[in-house]
């Protein structure tokens, strides 16, 4: 399984829109609005990394709330 982080800015008022719009893709298993430089921080976890591209650029950057993304792919960690 590959994990990446996702930040999305949202247009003004419209994150708790584009948190219900996360909720369904299967692939999004967390999501959560945020303060400050970004709105909403998302957890992807898929099997293949070209699939990672095609949900951002695809179903998360193409809907219509959705101002700006960062994406940060995990390399290596840990989790408790």
């Amino acid at each position: 399984m590959k994990l990446a982080y996702v930040l999305i800015s949202t247009e003004i008022g419209a994150e708790k829109e584009v948190l219900e719009h996360l909720k369904t893709i299967p692939e999004v298993i967390e999501a959560y609005i945020v303060y400050g430089v970004y709105d909403i921080i998302v957890k992807i976890s898929v099997k293949e990394i070209d699939q990672l591209r095609d949900i951002i650029t695809s179903k998360i950057r193409r809907f219509g709330k959705v101002r700006s993304t960062l994406t940060m792919i995990v390399v290596e960690g840990f989790s408790k």
